[in-house]
């Protein structure tokens, strides 16, 4: 026999284990306050995620939808009932706001393998950096948390998460992510996201995200980096290039004398080692859109990179690879257009249960970018292929016990 504290919601399980959620638990020391409850931490853990899957359903649904997923194995105990809404509110208060971001950090890891098409630059991971927001809802202690957008007369509905996350660009899988209020900038959260990169790792960014100091934090973690310049960064020429792209030199703003921005420009021309506090070496690849924005005229495109060896990666290949940015823009709509639905707003109308609900989300979007990877590389095809609209339906009926087959 089954009992409560083997609920699970289907086929997310896979991405997300038992032992993940358990170690989540112990770390953040939440325990389970009595034996025997219809609620221990884990439970609740996968009923949050599983509210993530139903979001047209209330609490009490939900969980009826969940704990029916056990009746395909014919092991469902039918004397139990599954737990009220406010029950499962109090037990996602207990569980706090730390559980489900710990679940994340240990369950996202690396989705792409080396047969993932659009996944790699010379066989080296290519990343983006994206972020965006979500609605939560109107109360006075979200409001005081997160803030509104804008104010006055143009202020938001309703207060505003800030969420700033790496994606791969071949599975769209979400790998890290920081979530924060309103008026915490970008740039900002994504210094957390900065300094987890890995020598082996292409980083694609927007020129939103440029900094001198994100740059360098970026650049010191040994991954290469493909970003758009931002308008007006001066560009010296430090060095043209065979293939037409040429070398520049990128100085700390808050060096202001132009005798010692000279001396640093000369040093770069020279060959000199520049001080990473100071300056860094950078590769400008220059290249044109033609009609993007459909009105006749192109668009020059400015990428800065760190791999300066057109050897190691040809001006063509740069281009590329920052086009595969975009890819994050689909992580984005997969969770906040198909999977959370057009325009909703967040359950939760508490700081906790928000950040918790939200950490929800980026699980459950890992969880099924997982899974369509897996069904592509089995199939031998791009996971571009693969129907996010429709491997979603079929969680879903997973969840309630109605699949036939996984994903």
């Amino acid at each position: 026999m089954v009992t409560p504290d083997q609920v699970s919601v289907g086929v997310l399980v896979t991405a997300v284990p038992r032992d993940a959620v358990d170690e989540a638990v112990a770390a953040c020391g939440v325990g389970e306050r009595r034996r025997g409850g219809k609620l221990p931490p884990h439970v609740t853990a996968y009923l949050t995620l599983a509210m993530c899957l139903f979001s047209d359903d209330d609490y009490a649904e939900v969980a009826q939808k969940t704990t029916g997923s056990l009746d395909r194995f014919g092991c469902w105990d039918g004397s139990w009932t599954p737990p009220s809404a406010s029950g499962i509110t109090q037990a996602r208060k207990r569980l706090g706001r730390v559980v489900m971001a710990e679940v994340f950090e240990r369950v996202a890891g690396q989705v792409a393998t080396l047969s993932t098409r659009g996944a790699w630059l010379r066989g080296r991971l290519l990343l983006a950096i994206d972020g965006f927001d979500v609605d939560v809802p109107d109360t006075e202690e979200n409001a005081a948390e997160f803030g509104y957008a804008g104010s006055g007369e143009k202020r938001s509905a309703f207060p505003k998460l800030r969420v700033v996350a790496l994606a791969e660009c071949g599975t769209h899988a979400f790998r890290a992510a920081e979530v924060g209020g309103w008026a915490a900038g970008e740039r900002t959260l994504a210094r957390g996201l900065l300094m987890r990169l890995n020598r082996d790792e292409v980083l694609t960014a927007d020129r939103g995200f440029y900094s001198f100091d994100n740059w360098s934090l970026a650049a010191g973690t040994g991954a290469d980096l493909i970003w758009r310049a931002p308008t007006g960064l001066k560009l010296p020429v430090v060095k043209v290039l065979g293939d037409g792209t040429f070398l520049t030199v990128l100085i700390n703003p808050e060096i202001t004398g132009s005798r010692r921005r000279e001396r640093l420009l000369a040093a770069a021309k020279a060959g000199d080692e520049l001080d990473p506090d100071e300056a860094h070496l950078a590769r400008v690849v220059e290249y044109d859109i033609p009609d993007r924005a459909g009105n006749g005229t192109g668009e020059l495109v400015v990428v800065l990179t760190t791999i300066l060896d057109p050897r190691d990666a040809r001006a063509d290949e740069i281009a590329a690879g920052y086009n595969e940015r975009w890819e994050e823009e689909t992580s984005n709509d997969q969770l906040k257009t198909h999977l959370r639905g057009p325009g909703r707003v967040l359950r939760s109308r508490l700081p906790d249960l928000a950040v918790q609900e939200m950490w929800a989300w980026l699980i459950v979007q890992y969880a099924l970018t997982a899974l369509i990877a897996g069904a592509a590389e089995a199939a031998e095809i791009d996971p571009d292929r693969v129907g996010f609209a429709r491997t979603l339906r079929l969680v879903r009926r997973s969840a309630t016990g109605t699949a036939d087959i996984p994903p």
